[in-house]
This record gives structure tokens, C-alpha cells and sequence, in this order.
């Protein structure tokens, strides 16, 4: 049975609002939380990116119930891998079992801002798998000596971390990333409803949670929804690659001013009915995914959650 999650994303609200999002996503039933990690928003029109870390401290002090997991961290440039397995295993205790940790090989608008060298993908994905296995080891609180090709680790030891390890969940889009995913990751974060990307990861040995994301925009009327979609998540029509080479808010900006309102509209469920939103669930569930969580753009997320508690939870439910 498919697990619903509500999307935190950082790049639209600030941590208040976010948190206050949380608590209601738990009251009204979703089963987890996914809060996005980013030093900048896509487009200055979004306008928010708070520290994904503090943020999860506040959902943990209102929360009691609800999963939440980081979708996704990059734990490769612009924080050590050391730090980010402090955070996560932080995030881990103060939410009690509650956390899962995404990572994946990350953008250039987000990890360039250190001022190192960006990485061909290939690298990063390498930097990934030696990452991952560092993060592991540190959440158990053993003591950590680390000396590979692309990190250092000296005399580490988490003296704060978890009874148990949380499950890492690998973003995948690419066959060798999807490879690499089945092999070091506790499940799969993807973004397109892909049945062979899914078929690919379960021949390979991958196991766990398949997570993915419908991105919608509820409104009260169409034209208004997808007016709202176009200003703010315009990036949603950037294809293939181009997301994670562009380096500021600015130069995504300039890509997005090729796509156009009907674009948009053709891509994302936009407006009030709750047909286009099924269909978008049930292609990512007829591909293999198990878990989805719900984007909803622009700043009505009171609107949004009026259509799920009213709408949408009960057609799920009676299985339309």
C-alpha cells in the first residue's frame, strides 16, 4: 500500500512556516515529511532557503508521529560527509527513530558557493559511495579513521547518534546512478515515474523504499494554479541535466524564461479537481514507487491541505 508524504520545500518558506507545515501534515494523516536541502532557491521568485538541519529541530520539537526524511543532501562539497553524519544522526535522536537521511550527487547552484571545484558526474558519484560509507560508520558512534581518495577522517566519534543507523535512500535518475543506489542506499529517490529506472534498481539488488514526487499546484480555479505553478516552480520544465549545472538563481532564471505557462500546464496537475492529481499517483505506482510525497507550489499550502483532508486522502482511500 502506497505510503503520502507532504514536501517541505525549503526554497518557498521560511523555517517558521515550515514548521508549522509539518505539525498540520501530521495532524491531518500524512505518513512522512521530506524537506529539501539547498544553500539557494532555484529562481529568486521562490525567495526562502533556510539550514535544512536547524529547520528539522524545530518539525522534531512540534512533531510526534510523522517520518521525515532530508530529500535529498549532497554530502560532498559544501559540508564534509563527517558533518552531515553528525546532523543526521542528531536529527536521528531528536526525532526518535523518525529519520531518514536522502543523499544524492547534488547541484552546482548549491555546492559551487565554497568557491571548490565542480566535479564531472562520474566523480561525484564517487565521492558519494566513499561518503556514504563514512556516514554509516559514524552513526554507530564507533570511532572512525578515514583516509580515501577523496576524504580524511581523523579520530571521529559521534558521542550523540542513534540506536540504530538511519536508512540512507540514494536520489537516482541516471542506469549507473541507479547501479550505484542499488548497491551503497536502503531505497531509491527519484522524481520521474520511470517503471524500467525501477526495474533496473530491483534487478541490481536494490531493496527498501522507492520514493518519489508528484509536484502539483492546487488552486481554486485553473488559469490561477497555473499562473501560480509558471512564476514560481518554472524549473519544473528544465529538462534533463541542465538542473544540476547551472550556478545561480539567476542563470536558472534566464533558462526558464523558455518555458512557457502551457508547458507547465501540461506537465503538473494544476487547479482544483483531484482527477489529474490521481493520475499523476498512479503512474508513479503502476512504475514501482511505494512512497509519494506531495509538492504543492506556491504559498496556499492552507489551501492545499483543505484539498487533502476534504478531497483527495478520501478518493485515495475509496480507491477512485
Amino acid at each position: 500500500m502506497t505510503q503520502f508524504g507532504y514536501t517541505l520545500a525549503s526554497e518557498e518558506h521560511p523555517p517558521n512556516d515550515l514548521v508549522r507545515h509539518a505539525r498540520r501534515a501530521e495532524e491531518l494523516g500524512f505518513d512522512f515529511l521530506s524537506i529539501s536541502d539547498h544553500f539557494h532557491p532555484w529562481i529568486s521568485e521562490q525567495g526562502q532557503s533556510p539550514f535544512v538541519w536547524s529547520t528539522i529541530g524545530g518539525v522534531a520539537s512540534v512533531t510526534e508521529r510523522i517520518e521525515l526524511g532530508v530529500g535529498v543532501a549532497c554530502p560532498l562539497i559544501r559540508i564534509h560527509p563527517a558533518i552531515v553524519a553528525q546532523a543526521a544522526a542528531t536529527s536521528a535522536v531528536m526525532l526518535e527513530g523518525r529519520f531518514f537521511l536522502g543523499v544524492g550527487t547534488g547541484e552546482l547552484l548549491n555546492e559551487h558557493v565554497v568557491g571548490a571545484r565542480w566535479p564531472a558526474i562520474e566523480i561525484r558519484q564517487e565521492m558519494l559511495r566513499e561518503a556514504v560509507d563514512i556516514i554509516r560508520r559514524l552513526c554507530t558512534g564507533d570511532d572512525v579513521d578515514h583516509h580515501g581518495r577523496y576524504y580524511e577522517v581523523e579520530n571521529a566519534r559521534l558521542f550523540t547518534h542513534p540506536e540504530d543507523v538511519p536508512p540512507i535512500i540514494v536520489s537516482a535518475f541516471g542506469p549507473a546512478a541507479v547501479e550505484m543506489a542499488a548497491e551503497i542506499g536502503d531505497g531509491l529517490w527519484s522524481t520521474s515515474p520511470d517503471p524500467e529506472l525501477l526495474q533496473q534498481y530491483g534487478d541490481a539488488g536494490g531493496k527498501g523504499p522507492r520514493i518519489g514526487q508528484v509536484t502539483l499546484c492546487w488552486a481554486d480555479n485553473r488559469e490561477d494554479a497555473i499562473r501560480t505553478a509558471h512564476r514560481v516552480w518554472p524549473t519544473s520544465g528544465i529538462p534533463g541535466q541542465l538542473s544540476q549545472e547551472l550556478p545561480t538563481p539567476t542563470t536558472f532564471e534566464q533558462a526558464a524564461q523558455l518555458v512557457t505557462p502551457e508547458a507547465i500546464a501540461q506537465k503538473l496537475p494544476c487547479g482544483p479537481g483531484v482527477e489529474p492529481v490521481l493520475e499523476a499517483i498512479r503512474a508513479y505506482e503502476q512504475a514501482g514507487f511505494d512512497r509519494l510525497h506531495l509538492h504543492q507550489i506556491g504559498p496556499d499550502q492552507d489551501g492545499f491541505f483543505r484539498f487533502w483532508e476534504k478531497e483527495l486522502q478520501p478518493a485515495l482511500a475509496d480507491g477512485s
